[in-house]
């Protein structure tokens, strides 16, 4: 885990962001540079299930004088249900963490050989190979194959790729036994990094579900929940956060730390645009966990 400094400038922090070391756009020193643009000034690049852009992204982030945290969003699941949990300020050479990034790499493998057969099946030939180019050395995923589907000619956008074929219950939604969520933190923490519960509105649960999943990540040692994932209904966040005051039990209305992050893939969705949010000043956020109480010896960090 890397220390922070208490007079660390967090004007403008964004800590949940893709490039094209998975499912984004820009490459991580683009990324970094349109961040910095944006006013950005302590970032976390957190590619799905891969740290191969980390190196880029803080050498970018060095020369342009901005903090970027090392980070990655673990694909998990709770239950049947997937979830996915996000890493910050790990340690990038973990042994722990890269033989948790391989095990899933090799379910990524199964799961797009499965989704270009059901393609195929529907007509779709070349989709495998399809996606393997739009990707390039990134991790395939589903957003590569809905590119793959726009520059053939079969939908007129990523968006209707998804809405027909490749969303929720569709048949590209391929069903993945991903690590389930306590393992996922158990990684996270043995990389020497935070755990974050990312996008909890996102999950499509009920209010009594998604109570349950905030009681059983912080039950099972997850350190924040994203509080704020790009722009978010008001009301919802409000929801949100009685919610998390009651997973801890309600003391004194006590929330967990907090994160925040736009989930940036691509320019050209506004409501993901980095540094889109801002954490209320009344929440403990989650780089404050990260700030050096003393060293006790080299290497070995002791955190506030």
């Amino acid at each position: 885990m890397r220390a922070l400094s208490e007079d660390l400038n967090t004007d403008l922090v964004d800590l949940h962001s893709h490039s094209t070391a998975s499912d984004g756009i820009l490459s991580p020193a683009q990324l970094v540079s349109r961040a910095k643009f944006q006013g950005v000034t302590l970032m976390a690049l957190t590619d799905h299930d891969t740290v191969d852009g980390l190196a880029e992204a803080q050498e970018a982030g060095d020369r342009l004088d901005m903090t970027v945290i090392a980070g990655i969003e673990f694909s998990s699941r709770w239950g049947r249900r997937p979830v996915h949990i996000v890493g910050l300020n790990i340690d990038p050479t973990s042994k722990s963490l890269n033989e948790a990034i391989s095990q899933r790499m090799e379910l990524r493998c199964e799961r797009a050989e499965r989704i270009a057969e059901r393609l195929h099946q529907r007509g779709f030939t070349g989709a495998l190979e399809g996606g393997r180019g739009i990707a390039g050395d990134s991790v395939l995923g589903r957003p590569h194959f809905a590119r793959w589907m726009v520059e053939a000619g079969h939908v007129e956008d990523t968006g209707r790729a998804f809405k027909r074929y490749l969303g929720s219950g569709k048949i590209g939604d391929v069903r993945v036994e991903w690590p389930q969520m306590a393992k996922t933190i158990e990684t996270i923490h043995a990389a020497g990094g935070s755990a974050v519960l990312a996008h909890p509105l996102k999950y499509g649960l009920s209010r009594t579900q998604l109570l349950r999943l905030l009681q059983e990540f912080l039950g099972c040692g997850g350190d924040a929940v994203e509080l704020l994932c790009g722009r978010q209904n008001p009301v919802q966040t409000r929801e949100l956060r009685t919610l998390m005051v009651s997973a801890t039990g309600g003391i004194n209305g006590t929330l967990p730390p907090c994160s925040l992050g736009s989930d940036f893939h691509q320019p050209e969705q506004l409501w993901r645009e980095l540094g889109c949010v801002r954490l209320p000043e009344d929440v403990e956020p989650v780089w404050n966990l990260w700030h050096t109480l003393h060293r006790d010896q080299p290497g070995h960090i002791l955190m506030a």
